[in-house]
């Protein structure tokens, strides 16, 4: 039995449903399970390496609908095929989503804190001290003409 508001309206029952499977949020749609696995996504035991080094959602803020590491898994493989960020599959949360979250992580320095601890992990892991002692620095020179002189002496043909 339909309510007394779309009793007598055709199609607003119709647009009600829309307007409720458009504002689901994505986490339901995205979650690891309803799609196959890219090469590029993280598996279980490294979410738990990651995980605990995301930040938390903001206080204050919207609550978020979609799962970081679905983020996560759509940022590595932005960066492991190489394509752009528009170019991320649909099956993964959206780019504009996925690049909202690398600028952020980026900014506050939570790329830097994973890489950081996750190198001491793997040091600690092949018996070394977390903090590396030296550090190789490698430079090229590259000669790139024979002609001498200062360039900014000649002058311009008309």
């Amino acid at each position: 039995m339909a309510s007394r508001r779309t009793r007598n309206v055709p199609g607003a029952a119709v647009v009600i449903l829309r307007a409720c499977l458009r504002t689901r949020p994505r986490s339901i749609r995205n979650t690891g399970m309803e799609r196959k696995p890219y090469p590029s996504d993280l598996t279980d035991e490294q979410w738990k390496l990651v995980e605990p080094y995301i930040p938390p959602e903001r206080w204050g803020g919207r609550t978020r609908e979609v799962e970081m590491r679905e983020v996560v898994n759509g940022i590595q493989y932005l960066l492991r095929s190489g394509c752009g960020w528009r170019s991320i599959p649909h099956d993964l949360p959206n780019w504009n989503t996925c690049r909202h979250y690398y600028d952020r992580f980026r900014a506050d320095g939570t790329w830097l804190l994973i890489h950081e601890r996750l190198r001491d992990r793997v040091r600690e892991d092949v018996g070394r001290n977390p903090d590396p002692s030296a550090a190789v620095v490698d430079a090229q020179v590259v000669k790139t003409t024979e002609k001498g002189g200062s360039v900014g002496m000649t002058r311009a043909r008309r």
